[in-house]
């Protein structure tokens, strides 16, 4: 590639830039073109292109840039000693086209609207409201517990496969998608990840490859919350990038499934969440509504807790801080703190439609 070229390319970053930031002040616009435009075509053509193949391509083709970045610089590690600005252009030009691809193929959902207002909901509670929501999902999870197990200190069980899960949740995507025609998934593409250990280290329940639009899971997450994460990284693929909303979209989806495990998963997923806003705000109130909490489902979260603590590591604060960063540098400018904000969509979604 002749160097003006390249030169060419690694400047057009500069216009790449202004035009996102552009967009973000246009959700409307990003929402009726692209979100309802043209990402959706571009979605299920990769679903189509790669949903059948078993395994992930986006992850083989990572592993395979890896190694090409790492035999790259091995090799010209001279070149790049001796010829510094054209290693720093290279890089630059070689993040443009990240940058352009990334932006085309998904990320533009980032500057979408807000899901609050497709759904018509508030995005914004009061610690009473929050309150109030965390007891209702104490006697919501309670009775389904009870519902399963007959027995309020025996822990639930899912008696699926991570394969059935991912049916299901397909199957309860179907079915909201009925209710709400802005969730329809077609042409469903759902994967266990084979980097489920090294996510596992770094905190990371799943992901969307924006490149091959292929949903990833981690498989070593406890089944117990593996419906709510299925749904969460399929609500990704459907155009949804800010976590709050997807925390929200899996909730729903699992929620509204026909099945009582699944139902038992939702609830017990938004109580934690609401219990941990509880507690920011008032450590009594929380210590009252965890000791009403049937003690099966206290199980289940220590069963999830126990899987965190066994697979901590020193490393796991500097992969949060950069994923924070990165979503940032998109649009959440909570960071990693922007999942713990599905708190208040679920307010707001459930005074509108009470449990």
């Amino acid at each position: 590639m002749k160097n003006k070229l390249r030169n060419g390319i690694a400047l057009s970053l500069i216009p790449q830039i202004i035009l996102v930031k552009w967009l973000a002040g246009h959700p409307d616009w990003v929402e009726r073109f692209y979100s309802n435009g043209i990402y959706p075509w571009i979605s299920q053509f990769f679903r189509s292109l790669f949903g059948w193949i078993p395994f992930s391509i986006g992850e083989i083709i990572y592993t395979i840039l890896i190694v090409l970045i790492f035999r790259y610089i091995i090799r010209n590690r001279t070149k790049i000693k001796t010829q510094p600005l054209v290693f720093l252009r290279d890089n630059i030009m070689v993040l443009s086209v990240f940058y352009f691809t990334f932006h085309i193929m998904w990320g533009l959902n980032y500057y979408r609207q807000p899901l609050a207002i497709t759904l018509a909901v508030q995005e914004k509670a009061n610690y009473q409201d929050i309150k109030k929501l965390s007891e209702a999902l104490v006697a919501k999870t309670n009775a389904l517990q009870m519902q399963i197990t007959g027995d309020s200190i025996a822990i639930v069980n899912l008696p699926y496969t991570r394969n059935e899960i991912f049916d299901k949740t397909i199957g309860g995507y179907d079915g909201l998608g009925v209710q709400m025609p802005f969730l329809e998934y077609p042409r469903p593409s759902v994967k266990k990840s084979m980097f489920s250990i090294m996510s596992s280290y770094m905190g990371i329940g799943g992901y969307l490859n924006p490149f091959t639009n292929e949903a990833q899971v981690n498989k070593k997450t406890p089944v117990f919350r593996f419906p709510v994460v299925v749904g969460h990284e399929i609500g990704h693929q459907i155009g949804y990038s800010a976590e709050n909303e997807t925390n929200l979209i899996g909730y729903l989806v699992t929620l509204k499934n026909e099945d009582i495990y699944f139902q038992y998963s939702a609830a017990a997923y938004a109580l934690a969440y609401c219990l941990n806003a509880v507690n920011r705000t008032d450590e009594k109130d929380f210590e009252a509504l965890y000791a009403s909490i049937n003690e099966g489902v206290k199980k289940n979260y220590r069963e999830l807790q126990d899987f965190h603590e066994a697979y901590e590591n020193p490393f796991e604060p500097i992969f949060t801080s950069i994923f924070s960063t990165f979503l940032k540098a998109n649009n959440q400018v909570d960071g990693v703190q922007s999942y713990s904000r599905v708190v208040h969509l679920l307010v707001g979604y459930h005074e509108k439609y009470p449990l």
